[in-house]
């Protein structure tokens, strides 16, 4: 296929279309908050901290202004500070373990299973010291972790369980949807997010009465009722706005999810048609019980061909990214942590061989033809050698 009469690019994702799609009702509520000048938090706010509890089967929402803000404003109303320690995944987006160090408590990595690229639950408990005191499970890519084993752990050494469930709303595990199956979790509405907003925007979702109530103080400088301060929070109130537009965008949630769904499995169909898996390509893995929602589409190539594949891509006017090039232990502001290469190394293979394809709900068949094409236009250029990274899907 020659690149100089192709005649389009795939982006890596598509927020215009899908304005277009939505845009007769996204444009009325948007008008009415303007009308209404009515802002921060109010009627639009409470109303979507309704829906996505229910759409989550729990009790209690509490909208902040993003993800990141609704994993620090759970670690505090955790009384998580210094002397603390909570484990997570190194192989995650930043705000993960920035949250945690943020508080003044100590953050402790658990390796990755390399199949699914979540935290291995059967590494946890080789973790846990008296001073722990959280466990934040990553579902990454949209895809759950394993949350029985996970939640079993916890009980066995009295811990919370702190949901990051920012790639991952309406993921499900064993008939379960994420946002309910820990004691708390954490929603980003980030653009880039199965559902998201036209800005920052995230939100806190739990059963317990006590900690939606803290979040939500802590979400006002720690203020109930007005101007009476029990505790020192911050400001990370959600924008009616943002919530406006969420509201619509919620409705129209399960239907790309399926369509997300429908392009991950168009591209099994055509990695396989061409050849490609196995010693050249490492599809994701979708584990029995789970039902992933696709944040995003990662393959896995050989280490010392992903970066030149990233470039060919780029030259194919593919849109690509690389989640994550340098997992959280080896970042230099987490140094005084003391890890080295070598400490994670499913976290550190991933970050090596690890590419997100094109992935939104009106991704084409045309589109997704052009991608595999391209890829397989590099790979096959390549030595035929396995990547060591898991079997694909």
């Amino acid at each position: 296929m020659s690149r100089s009469t192709e005649p389009f690019a795939v982006p890596a994702l598509d927020l215009k279309a899908q304005y277009r799609a939505i845009r007769d009702e996204i444009d009325p509520v948007i008008r009415a908050v303007i009308e209404s000048q009515f802002f921060i938090l109010g009627p639009e706010v409470s109303g979507l901290e309704a829906e996505v509890a229910e759409y989550c089967g729990v009790a209690h929402g509490v909208g902040c202004a993003s993800g990141s803000d609704a994993l620090l404003l759970s670690l505090m109303a955790l009384g998580v500070g210094p002397g603390v320690e909570v484990i997570t995944t190194p192989y995650t987006f930043f705000a993960t373990a920035g949250s945690i160090w943020r508080t003044g408590a100590r953050p402790v990595f658990v390796d990755i299973e390399p199949e699914t690229y979540n935290i291995d639950s059967a590494r946890i408990e080789d973790a846990i010291t008296p001073w722990t005191k959280v466990i934040i499970p990553v579902h990454l890519f949209g895809q759950a972790a394993e949350m029985d084993p996970i939640m079993e752990v916890a009980r066995a050494h009295g811990l919370t369980v702190l949901e990051d469930a920012a790639q991952a709303i309406g993921a499900s595990y064993q008939g379960r949807r994420t946002g309910g199956l820990g004691h708390l979790s954490a929603f980003s509405f980030y653009p880039s997010k199965n559902l998201g907003g036209f800005g920052d925007a995230g939100m806190v979702t739990t059963d317990d009465e006590a900690l939606a109530r803290s979040v939500a103080r802590l979400r006002v400088h720690g203020m109930e009722p007005k101007y009476y301060h029990h505790e020192v929070g911050f400001n990370s109130r959600l924008d009616a706005l943002q919530a406006a537009v969420l509201r619509v965008k919620l409705r129209h949630l399960e239907s790309w999810t399926m369509r997300r769904r429908e392009a991950a499995d168009r591209y099994r169909l055509l990695f396989r048609e061409a050849g490609l898996v196995d010693d050249l390509v490492t599809l994701p893995v979708e584990r029995p019980g789970n039902f992933h929602v696709y944040n995003q589409f990662v393959i896995r190539v050989p280490a010392p061909s992903r970066d030149r594949l990233r470039a060919h891509l780029a030259a194919c006017r593919v849109g690509i990214e690389i989640y994550y090039p340098i997992p959280l232990h080896l970042q230099a502001c987490f140094a005084p942590l003391g890890h080295k290469p070598g400490d994670f190394p499913h976290s550190e293979a991933a970050a090596r061989e690890t590419l997100a394809l094109p992935m939104y709900p009106e991704l084409t068949e045309e589109a997704q033809r052009y991608v595999v094409s391209s890829v397989g236009e590099f790979l096959r250029q390549q030595p035929r050698s396995s990547s060591g990274s898991g079997r694909a899907a």
